[in-house]
């Protein structure tokens, strides 16, 4: 965690460190589960606090759930977008110069500037469309 906040806790730590081991995307709740699972002891609300920090600091992604819910994944390097499979979860990192282009001629049509967007594009993976 490099928030500026202040130095992470142990339990902070072990958040980081915990969604670091995981290739999809995972929510709270499952996150504090395979925590408490292997032992460490961490609370719920702890969970939460430390993947929103880290989601403001841009450490993490977060995607909304077709239910709402917002699962989380450590990032990779560089501005990004998602292909998400709503069968299975598999999720795919994706570059899209287009929607970059688009996205700042829109905003200065519009007069805006300063300009941040995310992009989730939902279907079924190969796996689950041959199911």
């Amino acid at each position: 965690m490099t928030s500026t906040r202040r130095r992470p806790t142990r339990q902070q730590a072990a958040v980081a460190a915990q969604l670091e081991t995981l290739e999809d995307f995972t929510s709270a709740q499952e996150l504090h589960a395979k925590m408490r699972a292997a032992g460490d002891k961490v609370g719920l609300a702890t969970v939460y606090r430390t993947l929103t920090v880290l989601a403001e600091d841009g450490e993490v992604d977060v995607l909304r759930t077709d239910e709402g819910e917002a699962v989380y994944r450590m990032c990779s390097t560089g501005h990004h977008h998602h292909l998400v499979c709503r069968g299975c979860g598999r999720t795919v990192e994706v570059e899209g110069p287009t929607v970059e282009r688009w996205t700042e001629r829109v905003a200065a049509e519009h007069g805006f500037t300063e300009v941040a967007h995310t992009l989730e594009i939902f279907g079924l993976c190969a796996d689950c469309s041959a199911r």
